[in-house]
């Protein structure tokens, strides 16, 4: 059969397309002829840092194989890709061409305005090829294979544990400089850092070009009454602009500085009429971490004051008549005037006001619960009484008794005995 044929043909190399009559596709070797020719950029997911997984977004010099700008985040987002490339273009100058894949964060629009305004070249690879990155890939590989087994994922032996991605950063930037950029590449032979820096160090990207760069853009028709909308904020702008579509250019963590821009042009800045988001929705930062631990058990606290202040002694008097104030207890009489009686009402005193219930409290006998429980104490015992209420105790424990009474005594008083 026409298989079978073909089978044979190719077991003998006679054939150099495939069973189907495709040509099979051949990739060279290649390389661009400058640093900052071409920079290759991609992430990796790497190690839970603070019980979150970190990423690395990195970009490498396509010529040198130096690492060219890299950060440790909790997202692949606009707002991480921002951060890190801002910095790798701050300290390593600006590429003619980026070389991404079709990740979400390097197909945003933020990566497009910020490549048109530096006038780099934004290329992305084909679904499904990823010939071209291939560089990135490797180092990646290095990565896991020298710096990631060093570190401590959950709960795994390593030599160096992290707490934070502050501290996983900096580990990896004394890595890549001490480590990777000095070491000889087995491509190149020699060391990325030293081929990057052969023809001199490259010319900063200016920090004014960077910031407008970086600052992102979103399109809005102006309305009838010189007013656009952005995320719930309301701005106004020059009324000869009514009706035009415009581009608000703005940082996405102060959505109170924008400006605008109308064909290519600036346009006058949007004034703030009514702001209540001040961040970009997309503009999410990665999370702090966690404030240590102070010793101090707030919550129980706070459930002591609150006890100790149902404890405090309350003031009865103020019920009767809040508006009123209690009558003062009385202190002890002085020599020679006779002690006076707390529950004598006294003369002239104003009755209280009848409650809901039609019932009347007397401040002065209410205030007796607020003083002191000394002024209440008793006096001392009557011997007299102590015998008396003695024999009754006596009487009480022997029972009833049948003892017949006297005849003589009956004829007394015949009356009190029937």
């Amino acid at each position: 059969s026409e298989r079978t044929l073909q089978r044979h043909f190719a077991a003998r190399g006679l054939t150099r397309s495939r069973p189907d009559g495709a040509v099979p596709t051949v990739f060279g070797r290649f390389e661009a002829e400058a640093p900052n020719v071409r920079w290759v950029g991609d992430a990796l997911h790497g190690p839970v840092v603070a019980a979150r997984k970190a990423i690395l977004i990195a970009f490498l010099d396509d010529h040198s194989r130096a690492v060219v700008a890299a950060r440790w985040g909790y997202a692949e987002n606009a707002v991480a890709l921002r951060q890190t490339l801002r910095d790798g273009l701050a300290s390593r100058g600006c590429p003619a061409q980026v070389y991404v894949d079709n990740g979400a964060m390097f197909i945003d629009s933020a990566l497009r305005r910020a490549c048109a305004v530096l006038g780099v070249k934004l290329t992305h690879s084909q679904p499904g090829r990823p010939a071209g990155r291939g560089k990135i890939e490797r180092f990646f590989r290095t990565v896991r294979d020298q710096f990631l087994v060093e570190i401590a994922d959950a709960g795994a032996a390593a030599a160096t544990a992290v707490g934070s991605l502050s501290e996983l950063n900096d580990l990896f930037t004394a890595w890549v400089e001490q480590v990777y950029h000095q070491r000889i590449h087995s491509e190149t032979q020699v060391a990325p850092m030293a081929r990057f820096l052969a023809a001199g160090p490259p010319a900063p990207t200016p920090a004014d070009l960077l910031g407008e760069a970086f600052r992102w853009g979103e399109w809005r028709t102006v309305t009838k009454t010189a007013t656009v909308s952005l995320h719930g904020n309301l701005y106004e702008v020059d009324p000869a602009l009514a009706g035009a579509r415009v581009e608000l250019v703005f940082d996405p963590f102060d959505l109170t500085d924008m400006t605008v821009r109308h064909h290519d042009r600036p346009a006058g800045a949007a004034t703030p009429f009514q702001v209540g988001r001040h961040v970009h929705p997309k503009a999410v930062a990665d999370a702090p971490p966690p404030a240590a631990p102070t010793g101090i058990d707030y919550l129980n606290l706070v459930r002591d004051r609150h006890l100790s202040s149902l404890g405090e002694r309350l003031r009865y008097a103020q019920l009767a008549d809040p508006d009123e104030p209690p009558t003062p207890p009385a202190g002890p009489a002085q020599p020679g005037e006779p002690s006076p009686d707390p529950l004598d009402a006294g003369a002239g005193r104003r009755p209280p006001p009848p409650d809901a219930h039609g019932l009347g409290y007397d401040t002065d006998l209410l205030a007796l619960a607020d003083t002191d429980a000394s002024a209440f104490a008793a006096a001392p015992p009557d011997p007299e009484l102590e015998a008396e209420l003695a024999a009754f105790a006596a009487m009480a424990h022997r029972g009833p008794t049948t003892e017949v009474p006297d005849p003589a005594d009956l004829a007394d008083d015949p009356e009190e005995h029937r």
